[in-house]
């Protein structure tokens, strides 16, 4: 089973990801772990890849398919896997479709955990992240015992720049212009599946279990 996980940043596609391929005993494969994989073990892509973020570029399309290709390739991916965070965008996707048709291989579901703006600009501004051990929070969903302070280590939480309104504000507008487009993309292909993630994270997970098949 070869699944692609599509979500805006913070709508919770990560951790469904995990959830399933643990139920399902599949790899669950993000383009960052490929690219640290790929640097720590000195490999040929991974040079490649390197040179590029060294200089703070971004990695090209074609490379970063050739180091997904290569990871699905692997014997664990024998039964299928989860990929989290990529494509990105459709020349990404249609990239990524046409190596693995040389491969007699296909996407089987690609799964849009699917979260209003307004919810994940409330959800993630309501993080807490400590500035000594970098443990994080939630003051809703999983506040620390003192506010403000943290569990761990009693070094301060503070609001990432990356949570704070504006900022995630941003990166929506960048995902509905990039990525956004990827769910009509594999609607057309009849492989899109589409599941409420302003539930609760195991209803989430219910939801999906039930379109993927126990």
């Amino acid at each position: 089973m070869k699944i692609i996980m599509l979500g805006a940043p913070g709508a919770g596609k990560g951790t469904q990801a995990k959830k399933i391929a643990e139920k399902y005993k599949v790899p669950h494969i993000s383009t960052g772990d490929i690219f640290r994989a790929n640097i720590k073990n000195n490999t040929e892509l991974g040079q490649k890849a390197k040179t590029y973020m060294d200089q703070g570029l971004l990695v090209p399309d074609d490379l970063v398919v050739d180091l997904v290709v290569d990871r699905v390739n692997q014997a664990d991916c024998n039964s299928g896997y989860v990929l989290d965070g990529f494509p990105r965008t459709i020349p990404q996707a249609e990239a990524l479709d046409k190596e693995l048709e040389k491969l007699e291989q296909k996407v089987d579901y690609a799964i849009d955990v699917d979260v209003p703006d307004e919810n994940i600009i409330k959800r993630m501004s309501g993080r807490r992240a400590c500035v000594d051990c970098g443990a994080t929070y939630h003051m809703v969903y999983a506040p620390s015992k003192k506010e403000g302070v943290c569990d761990k280590c009693k070094g301060t939480l503070i609001l990432r720049d990356d949570d704070k309104p504006d900022t995630v504000k941003k990166r929506l507008d960048v995902y509905h212009e990039q990525t956004q487009p990827l769910i009509d993309y594999y609607k057309s292909a009849g492989i899109l599946k589409e599941v409420d993630g302003t539930m609760d994270i195991d209803d989430v997970f219910s939801e999906t279990v039930r379109i993927l098949g126990e």
